[in-house]
């Protein structure tokens, strides 16, 4: 591509590199300036124009572009991703319905570093994806690219991006009570929201006391596909009430504790073919906290292992809770 001033009877069909005033209207950047275009601006005063003009072996922009989302998204029903239309040199990926991102790094990695002019920037890994939620956006820099670089970037780049659907519909959450009095719904609203967000029900409410034999019971007749456990009184050891709940009732507990703050009092297991879930108390906010990240996988089908939680950590440090009976910075004398 060749960039740079040209005298503006020489300009026609060239890319105009920058937006300029005309006599009559405003001439937008990456117009490819056509003989009236000229005449307006000529009659404005200009008399140089900086352009671009593409080489044979050049792309526009707006089809390196498009060329390099389909080589990312080579299905799109079975990535479940929505590519949009090309405009000034970019294409956003948007998700088609809800569920949990996952990408290549490797594959994305690759592309970025064949040209500086090729970008790729997406959500994180596990974001969790909201109908038509942004997923990536493939802006190429110049007005153009070597159709060269845009065919390396593409190689090998396929399925780089998905959206894993959830592959469980319904959920029953099981609330412990250490008084008689009936806890506050908040716990359970809470939930549902973050349930709803990803296609769930929820089945009625489950409220049992705080005991091991009362909890297990109730973990063993749970309709829904997904348990999920919120105690009335805080877990603080794989042997208290609710992880021995779940183990008297036949299931396993995999993971107690996890490295996300807020979120430590988590643990995961499984009653039959049922994953078990108990919840920190953190849940009972919709702000997010560590078992969003472990709800999240579980609902769209990603096994989750001790070490997968363990791995959690970096990054884990969330959003202070100012409502926190001891902020953290407080905990520190």
């Amino acid at each position: 591509m060749r960039f740079g001033p040209v005298p503006l009877k020489d300009a026609a069909g060239a890319i105009l590199a920058h937006s300029l005033q005309g006599a009559s209207r405003k001439i937008a950047k990456g117009t490819v300036l056509s003989g009236e275009d000229l005449a307006d601006l000529s009659a404005a005063g200009h008399e140089t124009l900086t352009v671009a003009r593409l080489d044979p072996a050049d792309m526009h922009e707006d089809a390196a572009a498009e060329a390099l989302a389909k080589a990312l998204v080579p299905d799109p029903s079975a990535q479940g991703i929505r590519i949009s239309g090309a405009g000034t040199g970019r294409v956003n990926l948007y998700a088609t319905g809800a569920g949990l991102v996952r990408l290549d790094r490797d594959k994305l990695e690759g592309v970025n570093a064949v040209d500086p002019m090729i970008t790729v920037a997406t959500v994180p890994d596990y974001h969790r994806a909201d109908a038509d939620g942004m997923l990536a956006t493939i802006k190429i820099i110049s007005y153009g690219v070597a159709a060269d670089a845009v065919r390396r970037a593409s190689d090998g780049a396929g399925d780089a991006i998905r959206v894993l659907p959830p592959v469980l519909s319904s959920a029953t959450l099981i609330e412990t009570q250490v008084s008689e009095q009936t806890p506050s719904d908040k716990g359970r609203a809470a939930m549902a929201g973050r349930l709803h967000r990803l296609g769930l029900s929820l089945s009625p409410r489950v409220v049992v006391p705080h005991r091991e034999d009362a909890l297990a019971e109730a973990i063993a007749n749970a309709p829904g596909q997904l348990v999920l456990v919120l105690t009335g009184s805080a877990t603080s050891d794989t042997h208290d009430v609710a992880p021995e709940a779940l183990r008297s009732a036949g299931g396993t507990v995999t993971r107690f504790g996890m490295p996300v703050d807020p979120g430590n009092l988590l643990f995961l297991g499984a009653y039959e073919d049922k994953p078990v879930i108990g919840l920190p108390g953190c849940a009972r906010s919709p702000a997010l906290n560590g078992a969003d990240w472990v709800l999240e996988r579980v609902i769209c089908g990603l096994p989750v292992s001790s070490a997968d939680i363990a791995a959690m950590g970096v990054g884990g440090l969330l959003k202070e809770i100012p409502t926190r009976p001891m902020p953290r910075r407080d905990a520190e004398g």
